[in-house]
């Protein structure tokens, strides 16, 4: 099929689709490889790059989107709904970010990082739809467990979630989860040793006074003698 017409079958399909059209929905439209839809993408991505175009192809995970480029959404907010846009709070972000670096986390492990309740925020970013349940955890009272969204993704500009950035502080396993005991641990270390130091320090103060009592001079016992 030539190029040109292929370029327009899927800019048409993903603008009428409103959404993320799988690269497996492009395959069966036009009849060819993976390879080859995505060797059309990139291509397409360069055109709308080049010639300085109000839309782009966003690739999320194995899925293309059409969207409009970031750079134009002051001259869009004007017009669409400004409710349509989620308003998040700093505790909704922490969470969101916590979230994305745990795919598969619980909300007991979420507020065992943050050190608070997080059943509201939860609720509102369900509500957003940034993320979503990923299932139970094979775990007594079969705990929800909670992943981004593809939303997630497309709003803030990853393809997937390889693209985070690194976390400087915590560490990651091979599933890219952060090592939540470890860090239950570490909290528990620094408890720890705080309640050494205060034993210490009481046990200090002890023996400081029992051996102030020990130094103190006996009192003077008066004495009797029984006469015959």
């Amino acid at each position: 099929m030539e190029i040109n017409k292929s370029k327009g079958i899927i800019e048409a399909i993903l603008f009428a689709a409103g959404r993320e059209v799988k690269i497996t929905e492009l395959m069966l439209a036009l009849e060819v490889s993976s390879e080859e839809i995505i060797k059309i993408v990139e291509s397409m991505k360069e055109d709308y790059k080049n010639e300085n175009r109000g839309l782009q192809i966003v690739s999320i995970e194995e899925s293309y989107q059409l969207c409009t480029k970031q750079n134009y959404y002051e001259y869009l907010y004007t017009i669409l709904d400004k409710r349509n846009k989620p308003n998040l709070s700093q505790a909704a972000i922490e969470t969101l970010a916590i979230i994305a670096y745990n795919p598969k986390i619980t909300r007991a492990e979420i507020e065992a990082i943050r050190g608070v309740n997080s059943d509201g925020t939860i609720y509102k970013l369900l509500d957003y739809n940034l993320i979503e349940e990923t299932g139970k955890l094979d775990a007594p009272g079969r705990p929800s467990t909670y992943g981004v969204t593809s939303e997630f993704l497309r709003i803030f500009g990853f393809g997937n979630l390889n693209e985070l950035p690194d976390l400087p502080r915590y560490k990651l396993d091979e599933n890219r989860q952060i090592v939540i005991d470890e860090i239950i641990e570490n909290k528990k270390a620094e408890n720890n040793t705080k309640n050494n130091a205060e034993n210490t320090i009481q046990e200090k103060q002890a023996t400081k006074v029992k051996q102030e009592e020990q130094e103190a001079p006996m009192p003077k016992t008066g004495t009797s003698k029984q006469e015959n």
